[in-house]
């Protein structure tokens, strides 16, 4: 009984220095190679282009764009298509999907903290032949035994260099590439929908104005025919007037066109197909809003693209610490326990029961440098994704750029060409006075309704430029996101997300 009792204590001695040698070396563990820092980018004071007239910078809470972005153009038919978006688009609905994956992948990851335990019961029926061999002796006897088995086996890899809290934080960082590019994919299917939605009503006003165009050729075709009757005019002016009319209504057919595949692409942006969609026809009939812009520094914290571009160079900076953390020993444990017996009937008793439990340690001694080039391909890694950063920011800032340009300019060259279609009209009535008394050739008339015609059509154009700049300029500043609304660890591993 005493040296029984010795044993027992000195076996549960051993796996008490076991457990304390364990839980030392996960508190005083640390996780190998470099902290993460954001890649330096140096945005200037202020943008290059300055705002249009009547404009003023947005102060950091002063009419900043929030949520749904699309409703300071204050249409409700555009808003009514902007909010079915993101429950019916199917690019934005696999965007969620891979976000939810990725939310899934962090809670896979995050296991490897923990022991697996696992088990494999059997129940096994053997035979020795009769002249088998055991200890020198040879039996006489065969026979079949049946061996039941209930065998509990658990592992535990300790986290010493950080190898594991690093592929935690990896994941982690790429399912918060996932979510921002989940939301960059709305901001680009929100703002594709809006942009066609204002070209489709900006071909509206061009049919509006050739329908009444049209109308108008009309009567002066008739008007010449009269004059042709009475011996004022020639058959010349009636076949130009002619020709005017005719050309002008294949432009107003040919408008058709563009208008359908306008259409059809909005019915695909909100998961319809286009037989089952229409948009009535409405012209543009309001100038473009004004958009805070706010300060170029807050472009970096707006921008999802850019959040997600971050992300994928904190994800490559942990895999550096997990290439370095491969460098070092591993160090493990193991147990198996359970119940074994020939007899069936005395299987799941006390007596049956075997167990082990040991450290391991692991140790690569030789790999040709294979760890240490991976080491450098990482850190290759690395600095191509800041590299990438980089240029997803300056790719943003010149698409702010772009658009303050572009509303800047074509601000300016609506008022200029206002004022040049205010003048055609003039001209207009000018020739066909002058035309009715005789004073000039109906070539005159053509050539001013041409003109004037000409400009109509570019102020429509320049309207339609604007309302499509302002959508771009919103896309180039995020929509009214910022990385406040990334997920963190915590919330991507709760359960009821």
């Amino acid at each position: 009984m005493n040296t029984r009792y010795e044993i027992i204590v000195g076996n549960r001695s051993r796996l008490g220095t076991i457990i304390a040698a364990a839980l030392y070396l996960c508190v005083c563990g640390c996780a190998v190679g470099p902290k993460y820092q954001r890649p330096a980018v140096a945005p200037p004071a202020a943008y290059k282009e300055p705002l249009p007239s009547g404009w003023k910078e947005a102060q950091p809470q002063d009419g900043k764009l929030r949520g749904k972005w699309w409703e300071v153009f204050h249409d409700p038919d555009l808003n009514a298509l902007e909010d079915q978006v993101s429950v019916t688009n199917q690019n934005v609905l696999a965007a969620e999907a891979q976000y939810r994956a990725a939310k899934y992948a962090v809670r896979i990851a995050r296991t490897a903290l923990f022991p697996t335990v696992s088990t494999a019961p059997t129940i096994t029926d053997s035979r020795s032949p009769s002249n088998f061999s055991a200890g020198g002796q040879v039996s006489s006897t065969s026979g079949v035994r049946n061996i039941y088995n209930l065998p509990f086996s658990s592992s535990y890899e300790l986290d010493v260099w950080g190898s594991i809290r690093r592929s935690l934080a990896q994941t982690t960082a790429n399912a918060q590439v996932t979510a921002a590019d989940l939301e960059n994919a709305r901001l680009l299917y929100h703002a594709a929908l809006a942009q066609d939605y204002f070209q489709l009503h900006g071909l509206d006003g061009d049919e509006q104005l050739l329908t009444n165009t049209v109308d108008s050729y009309r009567e002066y075709l008739d008007l010449t025919r009269n004059r042709y009757r009475g011996g004022v005019a020639s058959q010349g002016d009636v076949a130009q007037a002619e020709t005017q009319l005719e050309t002008t209504r294949a432009q107003l057919v040919d408008i058709g066109v563009q208008r359908a595949q306008l259409e059809h692409a909005i019915a695909i942006l909100i998961g319809k197909p286009p037989a089952e969609f229409s948009i009535p026809p409405a012209p543009i009939r309001s100038a473009p809003p004004q958009i805070p812009v706010g300060m170029p520094s807050t472009l970096l914290e707006r921008r999802p693209d850019i959040a997600a571009a971050e992300r994928q160079v904190a994800a490559a900076n942990e895999q550096i610490g997990i290439t370095r953390a491969a460098l070092y020993p591993t160090f493990a444990f193991a147990a198996s326990t359970g119940l074994e017996r020939s007899n069936f009937l005395n299987w799941l008793t006390w007596p049956s029961r075997f167990w082990s439990i040991g450290p391991q340690l692991g140790q690569v001694l030789f790999d040709t440098g294979r760890r240490h080039i991976q080491i450098d391909q990482a850190q290759a890694a690395y600095d191509a994704t800041a590299a990438n950063y980089r240029q997803s920011v300056l790719n943003a800032f010149q698409q702010v750029e772009d658009n303050l340009s572009a509303l800047r300019i074509l601000e300016q060259e609506a008022k200029i060409q206002d004022a040049a279609v205010k003048a055609s009209r003039q001209s207009v009535a000018i020739a066909t006075a002058q035309y009715k008394g005789g004073v000039v050739s109906y070539l005159q008339v053509i050539t001013s309704q041409t003109i004037a015609l000409q400009d109509e059509r570019a102020a429509l154009d320049i309207l339609t430029r604007r309302m499509v700049a302002s959508v771009g300029l919103i896309e180039a500043l995020g929509g009214g996101w910022d990385t406040s609304q990334l997920p963190d660890r915590g919330s991507m591993l709760a359960m009821g997300n």
